[in-house]
């Protein structure tokens, strides 16, 4: 994997992250993270949600090239 493709499964890696904490807050505490920015109809808070969406995407369409366990061939 190049410095480039590293460096933006890095990016997206932090970004489900952040997406999956955001859940958890919102499942415990009916609060999530956008509401820091203004809540969920905020530019900035829509800004965020897509990133983590757009990560999502990504993730999934290069999970078998860059999961070590995948790419092993073993079945589960």
């Amino acid at each position: 994997m190049n410095k480039y493709m590293k460096g933006l499964h890095s990016l997206t890696f932090l970004l489900l992250v952040i997406g999956g904490l955001n859940w958890l807050l919102v499942g415990l505490f009916q609060w999530g993270i956008g509401d820091l920015f203004g809540g969920d109809g905020a530019v900035v808070s829509r800004i965020i949600y897509v990133l983590v969406g757009l990560s999502a995407v990504y993730e999934v369409a290069i999970h078998k090239q860059s999961c070590k366990f995948c790419s092993k061939g073993d079945q589960m």
